[in-house]
């Protein structure tokens, strides 16, 4: 077969591809339930209630996997977010099982060695085969097949960004062949390495006439009736057609399109926290305070009584934070200062040398040992183990109008520590800068939360995060 014939294969039969990749998963989990009963077991015959229950998870496997978009065109989409997604959908297969065993009391019935193995094989293979065919494209795209031919509409700042991403990411085999420009901008003959082909109204014709897969409309939102009679001209040809809205300047939150009772909405501020992702959060919270709390228990009683010995006054301390979503919440920490009060509703950070703290409370804030009884909110469902780490309300009232974007920090709950404080940004803010770092870590926190992100996190915070210097 000729290399230009080849170039087009995988977009000619894109659809049957999809499908096959469907079957190898179905395959691959059938396979690796058989393999798991020879290894663990050593017989490579199956008794009919684990083909049955074989059957079940593949059956499980077809509903699952589609929900969560595992077949989604990943052209472009980062690698990580898809074996998240692979996980995700895979462990969710295997929770069902369990439970469905659990329901019709025949969870004796099988053997656990053999399910942790069979698990573990399907969810390798499921990753593996994912990594392999992303090598195989890029390999194949490397020398001009499956490519994407495509054009830009706009050649202004916006047209540019666009075609500076792409250009960086060969990966993607989007090919560029160049833009159309506005008619009523300035005239242009070349946007970087790429032409100007015409204005606008040379696109319709051009599509007609040249291999084009694809048309991307860098327009400003305001250029409505532009992109409306340009979709209108466009409307004989069978190009595929995106719209790159002018968003570079947003500071957006989780950004996305999705469909409400058929309205295509562009969500540009979302929490993360929603759906399985807020069930998934809640579990991690919930055990691992549990957890936590059981383990350092002794070590508790110890700290309530060096509190109560070190001042008079209750061996916690409580204060009204903004949770999520900015509702108030109290939140629980050992007591590290001698009792005062502060007029006029203000919060005096602690300072370096601070008199209001007791020696025993500044080996306690040194430590973070006084952050201790928040494992308590964590399981009251009022904070999460990681997070934007709480304000008090009169700096929230302050900050919110000297940070641009600051309470966006409240679109996930509060956290016991964050991706700000390991890297540096923790105990007192004395400069607008300061709290200007911590609030810019928090959000690329709140963009980018993943379960991984979030053991990742802690296990920093184990490390390193406990001690600093800028903790008084």
């Amino acid at each position: 077969m000729a290399t230009g014939s080849l170039r087009g294969v995988l977009k000619e039969y894109s659809s049957t591809l999809s499908v096959l990749l469907h079957v190898c998963d179905w395959v691959w989990i059938a396979l690796t339930g058989w393999l798991a009963h020879w290894i663990y077991l050593g017989r490579p015959s199956l008794p009919g209630f684990y083909e049955a229950a074989i059957l079940v998870g593949v059956l499980l496997a077809a509903l699952v996997f589609p929900r969560f978009h595992v077949y989604r065109a990943w052209r472009g989409a980062s690698l990580i977010e898809e074996l998240r997604l692979i996980t995700l959908s895979w462990a969710t297969v295997v929770a069902a099982l369990v439970f469905i065993a659990f329901v019709i009391k025949m969870g004796e019935t099988y053997s656990r060695g053999w399910a942790l193995i069979w698990a573990a094989l399907a969810w390798f293979g499921l990753i593996a085969s994912r990594i392999l065919l992303r090598r195989l494209l890029k390999w194949m795209r490397a020398r001009g097949f499956n490519q994407r031919r495509i054009v830009i509409v706009g050649a202004d700042e916006l047209g540019r960004e666009v075609a500076a991403r792409i250009s960086a990411a060969p990966w993607t085999g989007l090919q560029i062949a160049g833009f159309f420009s506005d008619p009523d901008g300035p005239p242009e003959t070349g946007v970087g390495p790429y032409p100007v082909i015409g204005s606008i109204g040379d696109l319709p014709a051009y599509v007609e006439r040249e291999p084009v897969d694809q048309v991307w409309l860098a327009l400003p939102l305001k250029e409505e009736e532009k992109v409306r009679d340009l979709l209108y001209a466009l409307r004989h040809a069978t190009v595929d057609i995106r719209f790159v809205p002018d968003l570079f300047g947003l500071r957006l939150i989780n950004h996305s399109v999705t469909d409400v009772a058929g309205l295509p909405v562009m969500n540009l501020s979302m929490s993360p926290m929603e759906g399985f992702n807020r069930l998934i959060k809640g579990l991690e919270d919930r055990i691992l305070a549990l957890l936590i709390l059981v383990l350092v228990s002794p070590l508790l009683v110890v700290i309530a009584v060096g509190v109560k010995l070190s001042s008079p006054g209750p061996v916690l301390f409580t204060q009204t934070r903004h949770g999520w979503d900015g509702r108030e919440i109290r939140i629980y920490k050992f007591r590290t200062m001698v009792e005062h009060r502060e007029e006029d509703g203000r919060v005096t950070q602690a300072r370096r040398d601070d008199a209001r703290v007791t020696p025993f409370g500044a080996f306690l804030r040194r430590t973070s040992l006084d952050e201790l009884p928040q494992f308590v909110n964590v399981l009251q469902g009022r904070i999460s183990i990681v997070g934007p780490r709480p304000h008090a309300l009169a700096h929230n009232e302050f900050y919110k109008e000297q940070v641009d974007h600051y309470m966006k920090r409240h679109k996930v709950k509060p956290g016991i520590t964050g991706w700000a404080q390991i890297n540096g940004y923790r105990g007192e803010t004395d400069t607008l800068e300061k709290m200007q770092k911590r609030v810019e870590h928090d959000l690329y926190y709140i963009e980018n939360w993943s379960i991984w992100f979030d053991l990742k996190i802690i296990l920093l915070t184990v490390f390193k995060g406990f001690m600093g210097r800028d903790v008084y």
